[in-house]
């Protein structure tokens, strides 16, 4: 990802990209569009996903659309519509046109294509979204940088209800994917005659609380002073 020059950040009062992604998060929330006055949910998810791979992404020419599989058109319409400021931030045309999926991920896209909840611009972003941020390392909810995990089940809920629904007993998200392609194929995830006798119970329904993404990473940035 190519960040602006140092001169036209100074003229224009921008943030350097050193900030941490929750001083990135604050900009970006300061000048919201009419879309983000209208729905502050679906804005505060977008800020928090940009927020979250902008500061990932810094220094890395191209890597906030590979981050959240968006090309630069689709990059470009989301930022203009949900976080303008975040054209303040970076270099669009570094980004890449296309982004490539692999065998794994677009297992995972297709899942999120048949259980989308309606044919928004909004929603087909946050299918790509959710589908490369299910590739990272931590809760889903940490991986789209979001503040909690119940936000990520109001996300499901609205863009995806019908998936959501199926989710009975708020299994981790991240396993929940799997264990529903899995079904989709015919065929049964693992042995256990129920998840309650499985000795792998923790992994799949375990506690998901912990330290927001943009939190952690924000005390993990070196102060200025």
């Amino acid at each position: 990802m190519a960040f602006l020059s140092e001169d036209r950040r100074s003229e224009s009062g921008l943030l350097p990209p050193s900030l941490d992604p929750a001083d990135i998060y604050v900009r970006l929330r300061s000048r919201p569009s009419d879309f983000g006055r209208d729905d502050p949910f679906t804005a505060h998810v977008f800020c928090c996903v940009l927020a979250l791979g902008l500061s990932e992404a810094a220094g890395r020419t191209g890597a906030l659309g590979q981050s959240l599989a968006l090309g630069r058109v689709d990059l470009a319409r989301l930022i203009d519509r949900w976080a303008p400021e975040a054209r303040l931030l970076i270099d669009l045309s570094a980004e890449p046109e296309r982004i490539g999926l692999d065998d794994e991920e677009d297992q995972i896209r297709q899942l999120l294509v048949r259980f989308r909840g309606d044919a928004s611009e909004e929603t087909g972003w946050l299918t790509s979204i959710l589908t490369k941020r299910a590739m990272s390392p931590r809760h889903l909810w940490q991986d789209l940088g979001l503040t909690r995990r119940d936000e990520l089940g109001r996300l499901m809920i609205e863009r995806f209800p019908s998936l959501a629904e199926r989710n009975i007993n708020h299994m981790k998200w991240k396993k929940f994917f799997y264990r529903s392609l899995c079904e989709m194929e015919g065929f049964v995830l693992c042995a256990a005659p129920s998840c309650r006798e499985c000795s792998d119970f923790h992994d799949c329904f375990g506690d998901e609380s912990g330290e927001s993404a943009l939190a952690r990473l924000s005390r993990g940035k070196p102060s200025d002073s």
